[in-house]
């Protein structure tokens, strides 16, 4: 039996189940909250992410896009105002007020200020200090460093293309060398690994295809090989991704894993793929489905990992993006949904490379496209650091650091 008629069989076995069975509940999902700190309420299991707070004021305030909720004003503007005091003087933002900025909380806290999506939101980002805190994290090969003196992988190029291009600050300078070195991380496996010659990774997967399709270059990687790898990290009797070869389902990789079909599929499309499939992704939607409704899903709110693990925002909030991709087939004017269970559990469009919901996405966008690249001038305003990239030619010398994952960055199984 290949594995699509084994990933038919499980799907078979899923759509036998009770109609009494449980499924997704708005309600329960929304009972996750944020205080007046923007951070959650219960901030006692969450001490050990202080270094984290703008990615879990994104994995909420996305979280709850998803699910089709509106904040009330006076909270948008309370965490409006908490994301102003993690940025910067040197740009970037940091892992809470008075933190060194970091290139993963900097991509949290311009997401989650893209998600609140207000104009004083988008305000709050200090563009010209961006640009500067990006030059600062460029390395010589086109790599990007996490932070000054930080540990160098795929996960600091996404972010910083991510935040380039979201927030019009992309320079061609700033990531010249960036997409053959993306392309050096992918393995003879088909998928990406941190940095060139490790593992394939799921995160290190979406990371590295999301920032080449950023850049313009998806064709500098092996299409066809990473499509074998992706499809098969989809498990036929669960129905959810793995991260890697020979590990276990997790539902973070249905975003991980999930969101690297759609790219695929565009960029097909867009070469006049004739073969191409114009209602479905290529991978098992509704099997996708099942695994995070039935096997994922907290009763009293919220996702987790696997059965046997314990909720929490991260996994709430990719196991959403990742179910609404399985449920959306959008390409174009085309869009053709695959809702499994209750006619509520239709959730918001995410984009699949930012990871916000499409509106929030193409809003900030269009904001941003209207103002000006900050030029060499408005950048020079305040006193660069030492260590900012020259990009003439030079660089920074090459950082070396612990290889630690930051919250939010894809990790794990």
């Amino acid at each position: 039996m290949d594995k699509a008629e084994q990933l038919d069989d499980a799907q078979t076995s899923a759509e036998n189940v009770p109609d009494n069975s449980r499924y997704l509940s708005l309600d329960d999902i929304k009972q996750y909250r944020l205080d007046d700190e923007g951070v959650p309420t219960d901030t006692s299991m969450n001490q050990c992410l202080d270094a984290s707070r703008p990615w879990l004021c994104y994995w909420i305030l996305h979280a709850l896009d998803v699910l089709g909720h509106t904040l009330p004003v006076e909270q948008v503007d309370t965490v409006t105002a908490f994301l102003a005091r993690c940025q910067s003087a040197e740009g970037g933002f940091g892992g809470g007020p008075g933190q060194l900025p970091h290139l993963a909380a900097t991509y949290a806290a311009v997401s989650a200020l893209a998600s609140l999506g207000t104009e004083a939101a988008y305000q709050v980002i200090d563009r010209p200090g961006l640009r500067r805190f990006l030059r600062r994290c460029l390395n010589s090969d086109g790599s990007f460093s996490m932070h000054d003196d930080g540990e160098v992988d795929i996960r600091g190029a996404y972010c910083a293309a991510a935040v380039a291009r979201l927030t019009n600050v992309y320079e061609d300078a700033l990531f010249e060398k960036t997409a053959e070195w993306l392309s050096s991380c992918q393995t003879y496996e088909g998928g990406f690994s941190g940095t060139p010659g490790l593992e394939a990774h799921g995160g290190y997967t979406f990371c590295g295809l999301a920032a080449l399709a950023l850049l313009g270059h998806e064709r500098l990687c092996d299409l066809d090989s990473l499509m074998r790898w992706v499809t098969n990290r989809q498990m036929a009797l669960e129905g959810g991704f793995s991260g890697r070869t020979q590990k276990l389902v997790d539902a973070c990789y249905a975003y991980w894993q999930g969101a690297v079909f759609p790219i695929i599929h565009t960029l097909l499309a867009k070469e006049g793929s004739e073969t191409l499939s114009r209602e479905r992704w290529m991978f098992h939607q509704e099997a996708l489905q099942h695994y995070l409704l039935h096997c994922c899903e907290n009763a009293h709110g919220g996702f987790f990992d696997k059965p046997g693990k314990n909720r929490d925002f991260y996994h709430t909030c990719y196991a959403l993006s990742g179910l609404s991709i399985a449920q959306n087939f959008h390409l174009g004017r085309q869009h053709h949904p695959r809702v499994v269970g209750h006619q509520n559990n239709q959730l918001e469009l995410v984009h699949p490379i930012y990871n916000l919901v499409v509106t929030k996405a193409i809003a900030a966008t269009e904001y941003f496209s209207k103002l000006a690249v900050p030029t060499e001038a408005d950048c020079s305003k305040q006193a660069g650091s030492p260590r900012e990239a020259d990009l003439s030619g030079g660089s920074p010398a090459e950082r070396s650091g612990p290889t630690g994952d930051a919250a939010g960055a894809p990790a794990g199984q």
